[in-house]
């Protein structure tokens, strides 16, 4: 009876990924690939990936502050 078992479940899908289907899995494979790439590179070169992360750390911070100084109102009294 064992031997009579055909499923025919190999691990994979019979019918091709289409659609949606077949762009998540082609998009997910492309970030897999970026992502292996920028890690070698800060690997190869960790001072200039450590200045960009600070750099751009920064800026953000000053954007985020130039930003919410100016949304503040500016007509507040405070000394009378």
């Amino acid at each position: 009876m064992p031997n009579d078992l055909d499923a025919g479940f190999t691990g994979t899908p019979t019918e091709p990924a289409t659609g949606a289907r077949k762009v998540a899995q082609t998009a997910a494979g492309a970030l897999r690939r970026e992502t292996s790439a920028v890690a070698a590179g800060a690997a190869d070169h960790p001072h200039t990936a450590t200045s960009l992360v600070l750099g751009i750390g920064a800026m953000a911070f000053a954007l985020g502050y130039l930003m919410g100084r100016s949304s503040a109102e500016r007509n507040y009294r405070y000394w009378w």
